[in-house]
């Protein structure tokens, strides 16, 4: 009997050991698993942008366009539904926006449109008839053009920023760091564009989407022709070894070629439009100016004329 009371203590405390050891080995695997996941999310959330007061307002108004967005998407003129998922992609999804609450919301604007045309009929204002009409097709049309204008200065400024951020990955790739390393140690110091776009093809590589899939997705989210240019040079880098970091270097000298050629291009179209201010603006307000006095200084010498004839 006592032989038995022996071996029951010395399996429990035997069992005793081997749990506390699992207990063990399962705090530091939790701990080293909490430290990944902490270097992982680190640069998640330094990519997440931070919104202000006003983006936080317009969020929330642009949440009641959501009730609209079945009669948005019957009444489509110049709103096709791949249109639009085209304009957000290449805008950034501003303000959370989706499809369906950006076709709701160009109906929602009508109707704060047509409600701000009947307030003016019922004050009598000047053209008030006319502003029934207008408004709701302003804030129809005014939507369309806004997300439109949000794309293409998103797409300037992607190619604006480019040169500087492929100099800096340059660099970076020469001292023999890895790409995808170089990506995720220097796309939080950018902001904008760049920093979105890469900083999700990071977390696309996390998550398991194949290389070139995943270039291909950043060609379909962006029309930029410079940002084009890079990419398809890293998917030809790619598939016939070139290095990259050469790939960058090039890219950034060629791309500040076609930075100047654009800024001389646009210097260029400036001119005419300077002769057509100057010419149906400047001259006819001189020359009306101009003939005012004379006309002024001919009153004034008649007047002082008659004076002296009176006297």
């Amino acid at each position: 009997m006592d032989g038995l009371i022996v071996v029951f203590l010395i399996l429990s405390l035997l069992f005793l050991g081997l749990s506390l050891r699992s207990f063990y080995q399962f705090m530091v695997y939790k701990q080293d698993l909490k430290e990944d996941v902490k270097q992982q999310t680190y640069l998640f959330q330094l990519l997440e942008k931070g919104s202000s007061k006003k983006e936080r307002l317009l969020t929330k108004l642009f949440q009641y366009a959501d009730d609209f967005s079945h009669i948005g998407q019957r009444i489509n003129f110049s709103s096709e539904n791949h249109d639009v998922r085209k304009w957000l992609m290449q805008a950034g999804y501003p303000y959370k926006l989706n499809v369906e609450r950006l076709q709701g919301l160009k109906i929602f604007m009508a109707i704060i449109g047509l409600m701000l045309g009947g307030i003016s009929l019922m004050l009598r204002l000047p053209f008030s008839e006319l502003t029934v009409i207008i408004y709701p097709l302003l804030g129809y049309a005014g939507v369309i053009y806004w997300i439109k204008s949000k794309a293409k200065n998103r797409q300037e400024e992607l190619s604006f920023q480019l040169p500087d951020f492929l100099d800096t990955m340059s660099v970076t790739l020469q001292a023999g760091v890895g790409l995808d390393q170089a990506l995720r140690d220097i796309v939080p110091y950018f902001d904008g564009p760049v920093r979105e776009e890469f900083g999700r093809f990071i977390q696309e590589l996390d998550v398991g989407v194949p290389r070139r899939e995943a270039y291909q997705m950043l060609l379909s989210r962006n029309e930029s022709k410079e940002f084009q240019i890079l990419i398809k040079s890293l998917l030809q880098g790619e598939r016939l070894g070139i290095p990259i970091s050469q790939t960058f270097r090039q890219q950034a000298e060629e791309m500040r070629k076609l930075k100047k050629e654009s800024i001389k291009e646009k210097a260029a179209k400036a001119s005419p439009k300077v002769t057509l201010i100057t010419t149906f603006i400047v001259l006819p307000s001189s020359l009306i100016l101009i003939g005012g006095l004379m006309v002024m200084n001919m009153f004034s010498q008649n007047q002082n004329i008659f004076q002296l004839l009176q006297n």
